[in-house]
């Protein structure tokens, strides 16, 4: 029985769009009256179908006990996860101005680094080069959109870390799936809201497991994705001998990735100067490798080295290792 087997039972109006092994993920809009799939890396509408209100709520609910989790008007967020992977997401009204609204990412396939070269996200040589960067312990951040194909080069990259090192790898809802002997994974806890007589839980952040991963003696540290005060901790390990770490950032650019890792520091509120916070990135990162759509491709578009920060400047120093506009691409020798 695969994973979505068991929340099959609670979808039978788009159960085909679930099982079309073509389609990546299942969107249901404003209460069930839109749906929409992604195939090949476009997105289209299903125009021949809809889901009754009440029954897509209903679904919602057993689609949240199925996976352990909690959906109500009290918590009215649903962020959970299947065994193979697969990303499960829903809202519900007054949040969802429109009606419930769900969204399922489907566990395709984990692609190896020789798959992606395979199906052009990346070109041999730069594979090559990742693959001698991961050995030399480097930390490189992956930059870029939603949907891009972040967390599957994380993946792939990952897979190629020597079955000696240590990994503890943290995310806030646990997706990406590595097999190595020695590896821990944390995953993130949000506040959980007491429905009776229960004890509320508090919130276990991404900033909190880092902090407690340092005395689990990691040799790498893979972090799923850095979005708020976490990027200090994280900078604090990777400064202090923890080379070697994986980790991905929603943004638009290598550039800009390093400027919004800055900013996902100084919201810890530690104090740190803007100089010294872009200091210490330049020190922590090595590399910045961005992925980016293409047309229907998901395609690493630009490859960063951080060779430091230029402080009169203001403006860190980036040596351009690769970069493509649309399929022209331009690597430095």
């Amino acid at each position: 029985m695969s994973s979505l087997d068991r929340i099959l039972p609670f979808l039978r109006p788009v159960e085909d769009l679930l099982m079309d092994p073509t389609i990546t993920e299942v969107m249901v809009n404003a209460g069930g009256r839109r749906i929409f799939v992604e195939r090949d890396g476009s997105v289209e509408a299903v125009t021949d179908r809809t889901l009754e209100v009440r029954n897509l709520t209903v679904a919602i609910k057993n689609i949240a006990r199925a996976c352990g989790d909690e959906i109500s008007d009290h918590q009215p967020i649903l962020d959970a996860r299947l065994e193979d992977g697969s990303r499960v997401a829903a809202m519900f009204p007054p949040c969802s101005v429109d009606g419930p609204t769900l969204t399922i990412r489907k566990f395709t396939h984990r692609y190896s680094l020789e798959e992606l070269v395979a199906v052009g996200t990346l070109t041999e040589a730069l594979g090559d080069q990742l693959q001698e960067d991961v050995d030399a312990r480097k930390n490189i951040l992956i930059s870029g959109g939603t949907g891009t194909g972040k967390t599957t080069l994380l993946n792939a990259l990952a897979a190629n870390i020597p079955a000696s090192d240590r990994i503890v790898l943290i995310e806030e809802t646990s997706e990406i799936l590595i097999d190595k002997p020695n590896l821990v994974r944390f995953e993130a806890r949000r506040a959980q809201i007491p429905l009776g007589q229960e004890t509320p839980l508090s919130a276990v952040s991404i900033a909190d497991l880092l902090r407690a991963t340092l005395r689990h003696r990691p040799d790498r540290i893979l972090v799923g994705e850095v979005r708020g005060p976490e990027a200090f901790d994280l900078l604090q390990a990777l400064n202090t001998g923890h080379m070697g770490s994986l980790s991905t950032i929603h943004a638009n650019s290598a550039d800009q990735a390093l400027t919004r890792l800055a900013h996902c520091v100084l919201t810890a509120n530690v104090g740190l100067p803007h100089r010294s916070v872009r200091e210490a990135i330049a020190l922590a990162i090595h590399l910045v490798v961005h992925i980016a759509r293409v047309e229907t491709r998901r395609v690493v578009t630009e490859v960063a080295r951080i060779r430091g920060y230029d402080v009169a400047a203001d403006r860190f120093d980036l040596e351009s290792v690769l970069r493509r506009d649309g399929f022209k691409e331009a690597c430095a020798s």
